[in-house]
C-alpha cells in the first residue's frame, strides 16, 4: 500500500498534476478565529516512527507495525510509503504522532496538516530523494509519438517590455497581480487588484536542488550553492547542519526551503530577507527559539517546527492560529533596528563656484522636495504585511514625514498620495508654522464619492515659503479630461478603454519670488501606478508637458508686475510688491549698503521661465517616459505604446521643447539606485525635472545608505514612513538673456 497523495509541499510546482492531490494546499491555514476551532483532544503518546537511510528502513524500537521501503511514483516529486495496517495516512499520523507530540497539544486544521507535512518529510531521508522520486517520475511519463495539437489554439501574442500582452479591458486582479511582476507599483490605484507579492527570478532550465540525506555537515560561506539565484525550491533536509550562513538570504526567490533533520539550535535572522518563502520545514532540529526577524516572511504558510524543544508559547501559538499568527507576532514584537545614516547632500559646486555665488548679489537659488507619502487608505496589512503593524499606522508615519519635510527645509514641497483629509487637519497646520503655504487638489474620482468618502480619496498637495514666493495661480492637469477635449486626438478605442479610465492628475502652481520678481512654473504630477498601462504613462506624460508648455506661454504674456515700493524700515508689515521686507526674519533687511536690485526680469516666451517638474512617474530611467522627458522627442513605434493606437502620438511621436533634464542625472550625482523599496521591487521612479536653459543644479540630496538597505526587506518600517524615499535638489536661476544689454546698432556714413 502506498500514499497515492502528493507532497502538499510542492504539489504547487507541478504542472498538471493539481488534479490528482487530495491534498490541496489550504489558502489559510486556520479554519476561523481564534478559539472557534473544536478542541479534538490530544492524540495518545508517539510509540515512534520509522526511520530511513539510503533507502533501508531501521525501525524505531517502539513501533508497533514495521514499515517495508516501497517505491510508487505518481508523476510527483515526492511518494512516501504507507502504513501497512491499512489505516489512512491522516488515521496513521494522528494517532501516531511524533517523538515531539506533546499529551497536551491543540490540534487545529493547520496543526493537523504540519504534523502530515513533517511524517512526509521524515520519510525522505534517503539521499537525493526528491531528486530521485522527480527523475523516475518523469520517465514514466508516455509521449505521443505525434503530437497532438489543438486546431482552435490562438497562439498568445509576444512579449512587450517583459510582460505579456493583455486585453486592455481587463483589468481583473489575476491579470493585473501576473503582469505586474517584477514592476514599478506604487498603490496608487483604487485597491481593486492585489500588489504583487512575488518576483520573477532570473531565468533558468532549472529551479530546484535536492541537495537532501548526503551528510552534508558544513555549507561555506563561499560556496557556489548562494551564487543560484533562480533556485525556488531547496531541501538540504537530513543532514548534519548545525548552522545555516546568512548568505543564505541571497536566495531571494525561494518558496520552499527544508531544514528538517538536521542539529540545527539556532536560525540565521537572515532568513528574514526570503520574503517568497510559502513553505519553511524546521522539523526534527534543537531550535528553542524563532528570531524575530522572521517576522518579515509575510507570504509564509507553513513553518513547520514539529519535533524542536521549542518555545512553549510560540508552539501553542503555531498549533491554534496557525503560521500567519506566529508570524504576526514575530513581526510587531521585533526590536527596532539601528537606524540609518544620514543621506549625504552630493554638491555637484566646487569651492570656487561656491564662493563666486556668495560674493554675487544677484545669485538666485531654488530648492525642491518631492515625495510620495504613501496615502493611510493603502498602507494595509495586505499589501505591506511585513511592516510591523504600528509602524503602518498613520499616527506613527505622519510625524516621520512631517519631521522629514522639516528637516530639509526647502522652497517648495511636492508631495503626492496625500488624502484631502492628511492635506487640511495635519500638514496645512503643522506647516503653516514653519513659513509653509499650500494648496491640494484630489483626484478625479473624488467627483464620485460622497462626502465622508471624499476625505480619503488622494492627490497631489504643494507648499511653498509664504515669506519668500507669491502664488499668482494654480492650475489642475486632469490627463482623462484632456485627452478627451483635446480636438487633435483621436477618439479611438484604446483611448476610451486605458487612458479616460484612469483618473491621474497633475497640478501647476505658477509662482513670483517677491524680492527678484523671477517668476517660476513648478509641476507636481502622479503618474498610473499600472505596469500593464505603460502606453497610458506615455500618453500622460505627452499631455503634461503639452498642457505645462501652453501655461508657461499665457504666463509669459502677464505684464510685468509694479516696481517695489519704498517701505519704511522698521515697518513689521510684508510688502507684497518684493521691497526689502519679505516677513522673513532672516532676509537681508533694506539698508543703504544693500545692491542696488536686478531689473525685473522680462519673459518673452514660456520657455524663458524657470521650470520644475516633479512627482511619482512610475516609469524606471530605461522607459519610455524617462526617454520621452529627457530627449524631448519619442518614436511613433516605441515599445512602451504596446502596438496600441493614440492618433498623432502613435502616428507621428512625441516632441516637447522644454528641454528637462533630470537633477540626478547630472554627472556627480546619477540616478539613485531606488525611490521605491519593496520586497518585489526595487528602483528609480520618482523624478525632479529642470528646465535646463534658465535653471542648473547645486547638489542633490543622496541615496539611503547601501548597507542599511542590504538588511531591509522593504519600506515602510521604523524609519521610512512610505515605500517611497524623498527627493531634493537645489538650483541656480540662469539670469535672462534678454536682460543684457544689446549692442548699439551700427552706424552707417
Amino acid at each position: 500500500m502506498y500514499y497515492p497523495q502528493q507532497s502538499p509541499a510542492i504539489a504547487h510546482k507541478l504542472a498538471n498534476h493539481h488534479d490528482q492531490s487530495s491534498w490541496p494546499r489550504p489558502h489559510h491555514p486556520v479554519l476561523g478565529p481564534p478559539g472557534s476551532q473544536p478542541n479534538v483532544g490530544p492524540p495518545p503518546p508517539s510509540p515512534g516512527y520509522a526511520l530511513y537511510t539510503n533507502g533501508s528502513m531501521q525501525h524505531h524500537p517502539h513501533h508497533p507495525h514495521p514499515i517495508p521501503m516501497q517505491h510508487h511514483h505518481h508523476n510527483s516529486l515526492t511518494h512516501y510509503p504507507s502504513p501497512t495496517n491499512g489505516h489512512t495516512i491522516q488515521q496513521h499520523v494522528l494517532s501516531q504522532g511524533s517523538p515531539a507530540t506533546t499529551t497536551g497539544q491543540i490540534m487545529s486544521a493547520h496543526w493537523q496538516q504540519q504534523l502530515l507535512k513533517c511524517e512526509m518529510i521524515r520519510s525522505s531521508r534517503s539521499p537525493f530523494h526528491r531528486a530521485r522520486a522527480s527523475a523516475l517520475a518523469s520517465r514514466n511519463v508516455a509521449k505521443a509519438a505525434i503530437p497532438i495539437t489543438n486546431p482552435n489554439f490562438v497562439k498568445p501574442p509576444p512579449d512587450v517590455n517583459g510582460a505579456p500582452e493583455s486585453d486592455p479591458s481587463d483589468s481583473s486582479p489575476a491579470s493585473v497581480a501576473a503582469g505586474a511582476v517584477n514592476h514599478p507599483s506604487s498603490t496608487v490605484a483604487p485597491i481593486k487588484a492585489p500588489r504583487p507579492t512575488s518576483i520573477r527570478p532570473p531565468e533558468n532550465s532549472w529551479s530546484s536542488l535536492d541537495m537532501g540525506g548526503v551528510n552534508l555537515k558544513n555549507i561555506p560561506q563561499t560556496s557556489g550553492l548562494f551564487t543560484f539565484t533562480f533556485l525556488i525550491n531547496l531541501y538540504l533536509n537530513h543532514n548534519a547542519l548545525t548552522s545555516v550562513p546568512p548568505q543564505i538570504a541571497k536566495l531571494r526567490h525561494l518558496e520552499l526551503l527544508d531544514l528538517s533533520g538536521n542539529h540545527l539550535t539556532t536560525l540565521a535572522p537572515e532568513l528574514g530577507m526570503l520574503t517568497q518563502l510559502k513553505e519553511l520545514y524546521l522539523f526534527d532540529n534543537q531550535i528553542t527559539n524563532i528570531p524575530s526577524e522572521l517576522g518579515t516572511l509575510h507570504q509564509l504558510k507553513t513553518l513547520g517546527v514539529e519535533g524542536n524543544p521549542l518555545d512553549a508559547s510560540l508552539k501553542q501559538l503555531v498549533q491554534k492560529d496557525g503560521t500567519p499568527a506566529l508570524i504576526s507576532y514575530l513581526r510587531d514584537s521585533c526590536p527596532v533596528p539601528t537606524p540609518p545614516p544620514e543621506r549625504v547632500w552630493k554638491n555637484l559646486l566646487s569651492p570656487a563656484e561656491e564662493e563666486a555665488m556668495q560674493s554675487d548679489p544677484y545669485t538666485e537659488t531654488i530648492s525642491v522636495l518631492s515625495y510620495n507619502i504613501l496615502c493611510e487608505k493603502y498602507a494595509t496589512e495586505r499589501l505591506y504585511g511585513y511592516t510591523p503593524a504600528w509602524a503602518l499606522t498613520w499616527d506613527y508615519r505622519k510625524e516621520l514625514v512631517l519631521t522629514e519635510l522639516m528637516n530639509h527645509d526647502t522652497d517648495f514641497l511636492c508631495l503626492q498620495e496625500v488624502d484631502i483629509a492628511a492635506y487640511e487637519d495635519y500638514f496645512l497646520q503643522h506647516l503653516k508654522g514653519h513659513d509653509y503655504d499650500g494648496f491640494h487638489w484630489p483626484k478625479s474620482r473624488y467627483k464620485t464619492k460622497k462626502d465622508t468618502e471624499r476625505r480619503q480619496v488622494d492627490g497631489c498637495a504643494t507648499f511653498y515659503k509664504a515669506s519668500k514666493y507669491t502664488l499668482v495661480e494654480k492650475q489642475l492637469i486632469e490627463f482623462s479630461a484632456v485627452a478627451m477635449q483635446r480636438p487633435d486626438f483621436e477618439k479611438t478605442d484604446d483611448m476610451f478603454n486605458r487612458v479616460l479610465i484612469k483618473d491621474n492628475i497633475a497640478v501647476v502652481c505658477l509662482m513670483e519670488d517677491k524680492q527678484t520678481r523671477t517668476r517660476f512654473i513648478i509641476a507636481n504630477a502622479h503618474l498610473d501606478w499600472d505596469p500593464l498601462f505603460c502606453d497610458v504613462k506615455l500618453v500622460q506624460a505627452a499631455l503634461l508637458v503639452d498642457e505645462i508648455d501652453k501655461i508657461a506661454a499665457n504666463f509669459a504674456k502677464y505684464p510685468p508686475p509694479p516696481p517695489p515700493s519704498a517701505q519704511t524700515p522698521g515697518s513689521d508689515e510684508a510688502d507684497p510688491g518684493g521691497g526689502g521686507g519679505t516677513g522673513d526674519p532672516d532676509a537681508p533687511s533694506a539698508s543703504t549698503s544693500k545692491p542696488p536690485s536686478r531689473p525685473t526680469p522680462h519673459y518673452t516666451e514660456g520657455t524663458k521661465i524657470p521650470l520644475i517638474i516633479c512627482g511619482d512617474f512610475n516609469s524606471v530611467p530605461g522607459s519610455g517616459v524617462y526617454e520621452f522627458l529627457s530627449n524631448g522627442t519619442l518614436p511613433p513605434d516605441h515599445p512602451d505604446f504596446l502596438s496600441h493606437k493614440y492618433g498623432r502620438l502613435t502616428t507621428d511621436g512625441l516632441r516637447h521643447r522644454l528641454g528637462l533634464k533630470s537633477a540626478y542625472s547630472a554627472p556627480g550625482i546619477g540616478e539613485p539606485p531606488l525611490t521605491n523599496h519593496t520586497p518585489s521591487f526595487q528602483g528609480s521612479i520618482d523624478y525632479i525635472w529642470y528646465g535646463s536653459a534658465n535653471l542648473a543644479v547645486n547638489g542633490a540630496l543622496g541615496e539611503v545608505d547601501k548597507g542599511y538597505l542590504e538588511k531591509v526587506v522593504g519600506f515602510p518600517n521604523a524609519h521610512f514612513p512610505s515605500d517611497h524615499v524623498c527627493i531634493t535638489a537645489s538650483f541656480r536661476v540662469k539670469p535672462p538673456r534678454e536682460n543684457q544689454p544689446r549692442p548699439p546698432p551700427p552706424t552707417f556714413s
